[in-house]
């Protein structure tokens, strides 16, 4: 029997979560349209575009999340990740960028994901909330950026 998907308040999928599934079918159908020779090229553009139109607190943390990773992690490629900024190696997700606002939340996010090299022991960062980055914030993000790629 196939389960019944209501919406949240019964369990099922939000608005936001349905918005999402939504524009990560749209970027793979793109995807798949796209030749290799410039898919690269416009994936990063997709990434700034999407950068560009969010509202300008989370553009101003997306653009300098986005400086941070193309600078200490030039080896990732940015593309789009169920419609948010996200550097790829080989293809898979290292590492992504929430805008708080598309999600209707307080604050962004910033996260890795099991493609990161981050174990340390029992216990390493998974995700960050990101409500201003200040030159201690970069310097801690462009550390985490760089070992997830080591």
């Amino acid at each position: 029997m196939t389960p019944k998907i209501t919406d949240a308040a019964g369990g099922g999928f939000s608005d936001e979560e349905r918005a999402s599934m939504k524009a990560r079918a749209a970027e793979l159908k793109k995807e798949a349209g796209r030749g290799r020779g410039q898919k690269k090229a416009t994936d990063e553009l997709d990434v700034l575009e999407a950068i560009a139109s969010m509202d300008a607190a989370d553009r101003a943390l997306a653009e300098r999340v986005h400086a941070v990773v193309t600078t200490h992690a030039p080896e990732l490629s940015p593309k789009l990740w169920y419609g948010q900024p996200a550097y790829a190696r080989d293809g898979k997700v290292v590492c992504f960028f929430r805008s708080g606002a598309v999600d209707k939340e307080r604050y962004s996010t910033f996260g890795f994901t099991p493609e990161a090299h981050l174990d340390d022991g029992g216990l390493w960062p998974t995700s960050f909330a990101v409500s201003a980055l200040d030159d201690s914030a970069v310097e801690t993000l462009a550390v985490l950026v760089a070992s997830a790629v080591a």
